[in-house]
């Protein structure tokens, strides 16, 4: 049976002046989650929100927020954002030494447990950790700032993370992130990913083309 995809949109690509706004659009046309990039300006290289914002925002959208933090050291961070929120909190498995005790942590604070992987990093760094995360996503552009093009060879590790996944036989949400339109999003799902995040694909023509954006990378349109 085919697995459902699930659409969600990056507020990267929203408009900063009115964000409450752009949450609620996107969730009424027809959004599943809510991304949230977090970056540092040190792991990677651009500055965006804090827990604050994601607090300011939380009221503005019913829809699990799926908080992505790209930022080292992490682990003093994941409090404040799992009280600010975040349902899922994902860190990198590049950005500190003890990738479990990040994941155990997001876990005590109520939070379902992710783990990122940059496109240099290879699939086999997710099982030591398999049985403690709740999501695996799979950068396919370099994080950091939005509008990159879809770095082909993730396909290869979508593909090997959902036979590593399915092996397991515990059911962990499969994301890709980077360069995700209609095409690249269609092509990631054949490979095995269930959620499709999505800046500029989502987010293009303003809040009337919502609606039919998150169809056409849902495949239905």
């Amino acid at each position: 049976m085919p697995r459902a995809v699930r659409i969600a949109p990056s507020i990267l690509s929203a408009d900063f002046a009115r964000l409450g706004a752009e949450l609620r659009a996107v969730t009424d046309a027809g959004a599943d989650l809510i991304h949230v990039d977090v970056m540092d300006g040190h792991f990677v290289p651009n500055i965006t929100i804090g827990p604050g914002v994601v607090r300011a925002l939380k009221p503005h959208s019913p829809l699990p927020f799926d908080v992505h933090l790209m930022i080292a050291p992490v682990d003093p961070f994941i409090p404040d954002f799992a009280s600010a929120g975040a349902d899922i909190v994902t860190v990198h498995a590049e950005a500190g030494p003890h990738l479990h005790r990040s994941l155990a942590l997001i876990r005590e604070q109520g939070c379902k447990a992710g783990v990122s992987l940059n496109p240099s990093t290879p699939a086999a760094a997710v099982a030591p950790v398999l049985d403690a995360v709740d999501l695996v996503l799979v950068m396919s552009v370099n994080p950091g700032f939005g509008g990159q093009s879809f770095i082909e060879s993730q396909l290869d590790k979508l593909g090997a993370l959902r036979r590593m996944i399915d092996g397991s036989g515990r059911d962990i949400a499969l994301e890709i992130d980077g360069g995700i339109n209609p095409e690249t999003g269609r092509r990631a799902a054949k490979a095995g990913a269930d959620i499709l995040v999505a800046g500029t694909a989502a987010f293009a023509g303003g809040e009337r083309a919502y609606a039919e954006n998150i169809l056409r990378l849902r495949g239905d349109a």
